[in-house]
């Protein structure tokens, strides 16, 4: 049987854990502590049962073989991306972030199918369980400290919406991690809006807009749903005012598609007096093999620097982000397309341009 958060209770009621055990042993395992350490009052070994001490080593070598880690690869920026092998053999990435951050992976693949980033080129292979996810955690903490995780990296968190669930709860309790620093990215779903305000942990969110245009943003992002970005941002800073943390939106810039001026007059209108940052983010080439493998490109320095200072003279905070691991080639989802030979291939682009 697959190991999953529920079966992972299951087993320790099984094992004759009560409530306190129980509670004690996912607090150890999330913190990459040995299972039996015990309660916050007494070591495993005076305050669990028999059966249970027992019984935790062959638990705590089943979650260790959930994923290993195949490669990693430190970059420049102080970050270090890790491909990951699951049980299954199937790949993933990691982000370990400076400053105690990881970047996790909710899918094998992708099915919204971006057109400048190379995990969607695969389509979707999996879902990742929620112990999947949690697993990306506890194997970061293995090596530092982190504080704060962004599902950020493979997948559309929104299509695997309760494991997502699952894992940012289990993190907001017994992961120690303030809901704050916990940030759900969406290309955005309704379902979303509608069941993050439920939740007992309350994320951040972050807003994969990347573009004003509705029809721009349907070649960009040709399966999300066909929600114009203007009501996208009402129904995400609604969250926001909600939770009392700004929305992030994320914008990948493309050179000459969607850094131009009616861009940025656009955004000055839609982002007037919004609880949101802007986050731009110029585009991680997908391969250094020379031009003409390449769909995009980024914009100059000098460019990005005058947006920022235009939308900034128009009261928009706007930061500049880069993609970690840009000097390793390490965008999202490149470290997989290299493992498994997933070259880039030239995507449509005839209609892409800013009008």
């Amino acid at each position: 049987m697959t190991l999953t958060i529920a079966t992972l209770k299951q087993r320790l009621l099984d094992l004759g854990a009560r409530p306190v055990h129980h509670d004690a042993i996912l607090r150890a395992w999330l913190q990459a502590q040995p299972l039996d350490r015990g309660t916050r009052r007494q070591p495993g070994e005076h305050s669990f049962p028999l059966r249970l001490r027992q019984g935790l080593p062959a638990l705590a070598d089943e979650l260790a073989q959930v994923l290993r880690r195949r490669s990693e690869h430190p970059a420049q920026d102080g970050s270090r991306r890790w491909l990951l092998a699951l049980a299954d053999e199937l790949l993933i990435e990691s982000v370990l972030l400076p400053r105690a951050g990881l970047c996790i992976s909710s899918q094998v693949g992708c099915a919204v199918g971006c057109r400048f980033c190379m995990t969607g080129r695969s389509g979707l292979l999996r879902q990742l369980s929620s112990l999947e996810m949690v697993a990306q955690v506890v194997l970061a903490r293995q090596k530092t400290t982190i504080r704060k995780v962004v599902f950020m990296g493979m997948g559309e968190p929104a299509h695997n919406l309760d494991q997502v669930i699952e894992t940012i709860e289990l993190l907001g309790t017994y992961g120690d991690i303030a809901h704050k620093n916990l940030v759900l990215s969406t290309v955005g779903d309704e379902r979303v809006f509608s069941r993050l305000p439920q939740m007992r942990v309350k994320p951040a969110l972050a807003l994969s807009l990347h573009t004003t245009r509705a029809d721009l943003r349907a070649e960009l992002l040709p399966r999300a749903p066909q929600i114009p970005p203007a009501d996208l941002i009402a129904a995400a800073e609604d969250y926001a005012r909600r939770v009392a943390y700004p929305i992030q939106l994320q914008w990948t810039l493309l050179a000459g598609i969607n850094d131009g001026d009616d861009e940025i007059a656009a955004l000055a209108t839609l982002l007037r007096g919004k609880y949101a940052v802007l986050n731009l983010i110029p585009y991680n080439s997908l391969s250094r093999d020379g031009p003409s493998h390449e769909d995009y490109r980024r914009p100059d320095d000098a460019h990005i620097a005058r947006m920022v200072a235009q939308l900034q003279h128009h009261g928009i905070l706007t930061k500049v982000r880069q993609s970690a691991g840009q000097d390793v080639d390490g965008g999202c989802g490149q470290l997989r397309a290299r493992a498994i030979d997933l070259r880039p291939r030239p995507s449509p682009r005839a209609t892409l341009h800013a009008t």
